[in-house]
């Protein structure tokens, strides 16, 4: 600690700047240039001080503290000075803006320095733009303090905000000729950092400044930002980061930052219904639940509990997933228990889980800032995780090494130092030829391998035969490109990795994140800051909601059933079902032959969300009894529900969310429920009472339903929400004195001392384009939707991306003659689709790409049905496929 003396009075602080210190000493100065996410300038001359010492006043923004400094914050001197420097940045200010926006640090100073009445500017319509959905622009409240310029670069790394002219005449303008038509993605950080209100939330000028802040976590994907949701009247306002969010560190994207309103969309239901003669009706709570719980023991005595099934939800809570798995195994009596994570990432859960014995994370988000070389796989991270995302640019900018293996040319390609473009389904060739070049080429870690990894010896026979020239033929990637690559992971690290969809969904998904694996076994790039193999994963809590049992073969804290049957068993005190459980793909085959009677699905639309839609809708029409839990009627619901239970958002109740770096975060009620609605976790404890099992169901707060999971979570057991209060935590975290888990396998692995390399051959996806079926459709997210847009669509978000569009390289467009904006038919052998095409130079001739936002367009339809070989993930990257203009069902292909 430091010993400085401010306004006369002894304090201490940490080092740093002296603006910093005064912060958090609770000494206010203005500071009108500076925000703690960018690189202080000191251009404002706002936040001067005097220091004992110095000849002249300090901008406290760039004053490094030092032991013994004096400092006078309210000198007259300084405030005289103040005064001047505020004046003249006033001299043209419109006083109505100080009005109607009193909270904007700039006009807080003018009403501290009496300068309102002063204020004599007007609002010129040529500097306002209203073009974008969410962000009002008034450059006639602009004092030129270039803090949307600088956090548009230094943290987003867009730079969309440019500088004209000097003196008098400067102006900041977007680099397009609107706000809506310019680069800029969305993500409001030039809104929350503007002092002036010279950007400024729609939102704010229609509904009205917050009147209570509540910090929670965002209900969008697995990063898991921290966020402060503004709320007045009983409606979200605002939402603005959280300044102390570890994961976002301040940032947000377009739909944390934005993309909340679906709450109060018009077709939200928000009463309990049963379906009668075909048609939907209102129902009491008691009449719903009773209603499921008469059918589900009807069901049960006849067909016995293996022909009921449950489905957790990534959208959930932790506690709500517990609850979900633990009524499916204790009242039900079954282990048909699945979640979303069967479709995304439980390929990444099992491959790190059987090579490193924990199916999560390696390191963290942090580690990004540590790693000199970063490794992105299959992953379009600054569009589906654009935080995370913006940090690896911003990363890259500053120096670091970026390898890139997609199949499509995405932003971070375009910063990266090797951008290997496999064809769709051929990672397992690619990555074992890195591997090859490092083995070969004698870039192992040889110390590491003796103390840490097995079966180096075979692998090193097995490898020598994955040269990059046989790589290269298979994945259409240059073999001295491959040997870049790999030297530069190889040599240049600490290296992490990090991999999406991209990497799992397809017939060798498991295998491809075990190939990345082998790579950081080979170098040694485990256990240290800055290295890593790291899914990025894709829903809030899909980390979480596999993690706390839904899943058949595993429990609580992914501990396999049946090793752990006893110890659960007497935490319950009931006994666990004796079958295996089916998953989701299981489910719906069983479904399809009349084995399965019922499914319960929460927070989650199969039908929409499985690939071979009419093979699906045939499965959930066989079914006596489907309930879907969610916020809208679903096309699950649409099409096959029975019962539906109207549930709250994530921003109507408490609990936790786990993301996709084990960091467990609170979620906290910003209003209340709507209408009838209810938190999924008192609609199942409802639910299990109904079925008459009040007996460990009985909690009053999502608390009482965390402190046991904590009993039966020995890892978890350290997570009190007392101490997630301060902020989240990692697991392992075994105790309240524990602080958390950044890095894993820094000793050793959870399964012993040691690993082993996994041999890998490449077998090629049975979806092998053909002469009638001459293209490969790749399916994935865009920046502006999320999944089935269920959410999304309900929010401006709309007119950001109103539709799903087909991306086809423009060679291909040109030799079927297509323009862009035609729509055209997309036909598999298992279904079609009719979506708008448009050219794209990031797409490779032969490969198509198109998103799955859209209920309308329904691109799961075409999908076919097959699966990776250890956890029946589907293969939505690889499907052959045809394209002709859809006005016709004849034509070229």
């Amino acid at each position: 600690m430091l010993h400085i003396t401010v306004d006369g009075q002894p304090r201490e602080c940490e080092p740093g700047t002296l603006l910093h210190a005064l912060e958090t000493l609770g000494i206010s100065v203005p500071a009108l240039c500076h925000d703690s996410r960018m690189t202080p300038v000191g251009a404002c001359r706002a936040c001067i001080v005097e220091v004992d010492g110095c000849g002249r006043p300090v901008a406290a923004c760039t004053q490094p503290v030092t032991d013994g400094m004096v400092v006078h914050t309210r000198s007259p001197m300084v405030e005289a000075q103040r005064k001047v420097l505020l004046r003249l940045l006033a001299s043209e200010y419109p006083a109505e803006a100080v009005a109607r926006q009193p909270d904007k640090p700039f006009h807080r100073a003018l009403r501290e320095y009496g300068l309102e009445d002063e204020l004599r500017g007007a609002h010129p319509p040529e500097l306002r733009d209203d073009s974008h959905p969410y962000i009002h622009v008034d450059m006639s409240q602009c004092i030129h303090c270039y803090r949307c310029v600088r956090i548009c670069d230094e943290v987003q790394g867009q730079f969309v905000w440019r500088v004209w002219n000097r003196g008098a005449d400067t102006r900041i303008l977007p680099d397009g000729p609107s706000l809506a038509k310019s680069s800029c993605v969305s993500c409001g950080a030039c809104v929350d950092s503007c002092p002036s209100g010279a950007l400024e939330d729609r939102t704010l000028r229609d509904r009205g400044w917050p009147e209570a802040w509540t910090r929670t976590t965002c209900p969008y994907c697995g990063v898991g930002c921290e966020m402060d949701v503004g709320t007045r009247g009983g409606r979200i306002v605002t939402v603005r980061p959280s300044r102390e969010g570890p994961s976002n560190r301040g940032h947000l994207c377009s739909k944390g930052r934005y993309a909340f309103g679906f709450g109060e969309a018009p077709d939200r239901v928000t009463v309990p219904m049963l379906r009668e003669d075909g048609g939907w009706r209102r129902a009491s709570w008691d009449e719903a639940l009773d209603f499921v719980a008469t059918r589900l023991r009807r069901l049960r005595e006849a067909h016995g509990p293996d022909a009921l099934a449950m489905l957790g939800s990534a959208r959930a809570t932790n506690e709500e997933n517990y609850l979900a798995q633990k009524l499916a195994r204790v009242v039900l009596g079954t282990n048909n228990v699945d979640c979303c994570a069967r479709v995304c990432h439980a390929p990444s859960a099992a491959a790190l889980k059987a090579m490193l014995g924990t199916g999560a994370a390696t390191n963290s988000f942090e580690d990004v800032e540590h790693a000199r070389t970063l490794l992105v796989a299959g992953s379009n991270t600054t569009e589906c995780h654009p935080v995370v995302g913006a940090r690896i640019k911003q990363a890259a900018l500053r120096g670091a090494k970026l390898i890139v293996i997609d199949s499509r040319r995405t932003e971070l390609a375009r910063y990266a130092d090797v951008h290997l473009q496999p064809r769709a389904g051929t990672d397992v060739p690619l990555l074992n030829a890195l591997a090859h070049v490092v083995v070969t080429e004698g870039l192992t870690d040889e110390a590491y391998l003796r103390e840490r990894v097995d079966a180096v010896e075979d692998f090193r026979a097995f490898i020598r035969d994955w040269t990059p020239e046989r790589a290269a033929r298979l994945c259409g990637v240059d073999a001295e490109a491959i040997r870049r690559a790999a030297r530069l992971y190889a040599t240049h690290g600490p290296s992490m990795m990090v991999h999406g969809l991209g990497m799992t969904e397809h017939v060798q998904g498991t295998e491809s994140v075990m190939t990345l694996v082998n790579l950081a076994l080979l170098t040694g790039n485990l256990g240290k800051p800055g290295t890593g193999v790291n899914p990025m994963r894709g829903q809030n809590n899909v980390q979480g909601s596999a993690h706390m049992g839904c899943e058949p073969g595993h429990l609580t804290g992914y501990a396999p059933l049946e090793a752990n049957r006893a110890r659960f068993e007497a935490a319950w005190g009931e006994p666990l079902p004796s079958s295996a459980g089916m998953d989701l793909m299981a489910m719906m085959d069983a479904a399809h032959e009349g084995r399965l009677k019922a499914l319960w699905a929460f927070g989650y639309d199969v039908l929409l969300t499985n690939p071979t839609a009419r093979t699906t809708r045939e499965a959930l029409e066989r079914l006596d009894l489907v309930v879907v839990q969610d916020l809208f009627l679903t096309e699950t619901a649409r099409a096959c529900g029975h019962v539906f239970l109207p549930a709250s958002t994530s921003f109507e109740k408490d609990g936790t969310f786990m993301n996709g770096e084990r960091r467990v975060q609170r979620v906290r009620r910003a209003l209340a429920p709507v209408g009838e609605s209810l938190p999924d976790w008192e609609i199942l404890c409802r639910a299990a009472r109904a079925l008459g099992h009040p007996e460990g169901f009985s909690f009053q707060s999502p608390e009482e339903v965390w402190d046991e999971v904590r009993r039966v979570w020995p890892a978890g057991a350290g997570l009190s929400y007392a101490r997630l209060e301060a902020g989240g935590l990692q697991w392992p975290c075994p105790d309240e004195t524990h602080p958390g888990t950044r890095v894993l396998h820094t000793h050793g692995f959870a399964g012993g001392p040691r690993a082993a390399l996994r041999r890998i051959d490449y077998t090629p996806s049975p979806e092998a384009r053909t002469e009638e079926r001459p293209f490969v459709l790749v399916t994935g997210r865009r920046l502006y939707q999320f999944n089935a847009g269920t959410m999304t669509m309900r929010t401006p978000h709309a007119a950001l991306q109103p539709e799903d569009w087909l991306d086809m390289a423009p060679a291909d467009a040109e030799r079927l003659g297509l323009e862009d904006g035609v729509r055209v038919r997309v036909r598999s052998r298992h279904g079609e689709a009719v979506l708008r095409v448009r050219r794209a130079e990031g797409v490779r001739p032969g490969e198509l790409f198109t998103t799955f936002h859209t209920p309308e367009v329904f691109i799961n339809a075409v999908i076919g049905p097959q699966q990776d070989g250890y956890t029946r993930t589907p293969e939505y990257k690889v499907t052959a496929v045809q394209v002709e203009r859809a006005e016709s069902r004849q034509g070229g292909t």
